[in-house]
């Protein structure tokens, strides 16, 4: 299959999060690209019951540092989420082979990271004020959702027919 998006997530902590976004990966057709530490094992129970069986067919790949994932997979472009960001995530045009990336549960992106995506490639979600964040799964599930019907849903089931896949 033709890569579609990548989803980068740095530090991953909650095993349930990661198995949401392993399963969404595999419905959406996007990579799955995780950078240590990772908060867990893979032989967690809620990492297994989130998933189920979606892991086998979806790309997981796992990195000691960011610096590897750039090296090994030469990114066009990167975009990043922070709350602190002044681009809306849907203000942006996705292009195949895309890589979007999201920090840890508990802290987000460092600052170090953010330093390295150009200011227009940061984006946010919109919330309410003096709320924190979005629940990490749920903020990939946007911005994966909005990217990919920019792309058309190319791959899915929509299309009937697809060179995609060929």
């Amino acid at each position: 299959m033709k890569e579609l998006l990548n989803i980068l997530i740095i530090a991953p902590e909650i095993p349930p999060n990661t198995g949401n976004i392993i399963r969404l990966c595999s419905n959406s057709g996007c990579n799955l690209h995780l950078i240590k530490p990772i908060g867990f094992n893979f032989d967690n129970k809620s990492l297994k019951r989130a998933r189920l069986d979606y892991d086998h067919n979806c790309n997981i790949l796992i990195y000691d540092s960011y610096e590897e994932y750039i090296e090994k997979n030469n990114p066009i472009t990167i975009y990043a989420t922070s709350t602190s960001s002044n681009t809306m995530y849907n203000e942006v045009s996705y292009n195949l082979g895309d890589t979007i990336m999201f920090g840890s549960e508990s802290v987000g992106l460092s600052s170090e990271i953010l330093s390295k995506v150009p200011d227009e490639n940061i984006l946010k979600i919109p919330m309410i004020p003096q709320n924190r964040s979005i629940n990490l799964s749920n903020a990939v599930s946007i911005v994966v959702y909005e990217a990919w019907r920019q792309l058309e849903f190319i791959g899915s089931s929509k299309i009937k027919q697809n060179e995609y896949y060929n």
